[in-house]
């Protein structure tokens, strides 16, 4: 297809998702159903660039306001965005004839230009796209330079990384299996399970996923699951289970013995996981949909282990999800920090005596992390905290974690952002 062609159908993916609430992944993936004609190449290019637009949204609005060009809004923040990724050279993007003359130059001279600011989270705001209120909460949390490290981590999109099924094959025999189908991976730096495939491509359509060899799951998805650390023939609530993640993860885990409750107030959520329980070969996990007010009665005081994985603003998936930059508000943390502590201490009372509670997020907003873990171990004397570290100690993976809460940073992990804080019932 013709740049020019490709360009269009950018801008109109793009018109799409900044006028809805609703994913970006989920509105590109129903743009490409609409539109079969488009192959794999031409789809990896719009995907790509629209998610780059996404990502540097507000450094590319400060080259369009500040070159003083006319045009098509979108349309001058996908030529603003593909010469500051250099995915198209000005030559080539000016002899599409797209924009007025001189456009395309005055853009090309701002690339290399710093945005301007009066305070340190304007300008780091302007140069790598953040809101400066987010900025501020992490200047205050991890501070400047760590905070600039982290900002320019997350401007890097997120490696396709798998968790090798052991229930099903060993971490050799799905290395072996993809190879076969022409596809190289390698080992994970951290969890004993993980594989990075190194190219781009639909993995959903590999025979090896079809035999049920591997999910596809951050790392740092996958370390949260060997933290709770379920032994096997144990008792398990998985309490905000999704897509049920990390509920296959802890059943390969505990070997595919014991009993997993995978519970989630959205049903059709759970009608996924079904589907991926049988590809996995396991038969111990039970769902259930559950209400959004209280634990199931049965389950009340019966848990070894309880994960609650609560929702929450999914700042730390920034590189996989860059509109998360914009959805999310100040407002919306407040909301959320209200919603985790009720439901980490609605889900507390179906963990048994000496039982565990894992609390997790997929955020790097203290508001939904250390806040909430601090002001549980506050209301609930019955509680004590666990050291993170020594759960990890027999994978080798102790150094991960902090002396009170273990914490994952893109930056430093090359993980999604990940926190949890785990808690011991008292016998």
């Amino acid at each position: 297809m013709k740049l020019s062609s490709l360009i269009g159908h950018v801008t109109e993916a793009y018109a799409e998702i900044a006028s809805s609430r609703k994913p970006a992944d989920h509105l590109i993936d129903l743009f490409f159903r609409s539109r079969k004609y488009l192959g794999s190449h031409d789809r990896r290019f719009i995907a790509e660039t629209v998610y780059a637009m996404l990502r540097h949204r507000r450094r590319t609005e400060w080259m369009v306001s500040r070159a003083d060009v006319q045009g098509n809004r979108h349309l001058l923040l996908c030529a603003a965005t593909l010469l500051l990724e250099r995915k198209v050279a000005p030559e080539v993007l000016d002899a599409e004839q797209l924009l007025p003359e001189g456009t395309v130059a005055a853009l090309a001279a701002l690339t290399e230009c710093e945005p301007e600011g009066t305070a340190a989270a304007e300008r780091m705001g302007l140069r790598y796209s953040f809101p400066d209120w987010m900025l501020e909460r992490w200047f205050g949390s991890f501070g400047e330079e760590e905070t600039e490290s982290l900002c320019r981590s997350m401007n890097t999109p997120a490696p396709i990384t798998l968790r090798v099924n052991t229930v099903r094959c060993s971490v050799d025999e799905c290395m072996r299996s993809l190879k076969e189908e022409g596809i190289d991976s390698v080992r994970t730096e951290f969890s004993p399970v993980g594989l990075h495939i190194p190219k781009r491509l639909n993995v959903f359509q590999l025979e090896t996923f079809r035999k049920g060899y591997f999910e596809v799951q951050d790392e740092g998805s996958q370390l949260l699951a060997l933290l709770v650390d379920p032994k096997p023939r144990a008792k398990v609530v998985d309490a905000c289970a999704g897509g049920g993640g990390k509920s296959l993860a802890l059943a390969a885990i505990m070997k595919n013995r014991g009993e997993i409750f995978s519970l989630d107030i959205h049903e059709f959520r759970l009608e996924e996981l079904k589907k991926r329980i049988r590809r996995a070969g396991i038969d111990t996990i039970r769902v259930r949909p559950v209400s959004e007010e209280e634990s199931p009665e049965e389950l009340q005081g019966a848990a070894e282990y309880v994960l609650v994985d609560a929702p929450c603003s999914g700042t730390g998936t920034i590189r996989r999800n860059p509109g998360m930059k914009w959805s999310v508000t100040p407002e919306m943390l407040r909301e959320l920090h209200q919603k985790q502590v009720r439901i980490l201490d609605q889900y507390s009372r179906c963990v048994a005596p000496g039982g565990t509670l894992v609390y997790a997020t997929c955020s790097l907003m203290e508001e939904e992390n250390a806040q909430v873990a601090e002001q549980f171990l506050a209301a609930h004397p019955e509680f004590e905290p666990l050291p993170p570290g020594a759960r990890l100690q027999r994978y080798g993976l102790e150094a991960l974690a902090g002396e009170r809460f273990f914490r994952l940073m893109p930056n430093r992990h090359g993980t999604d952002g990940f926190f949890a804080a785990v808690f011991r019932r008292r016998p």
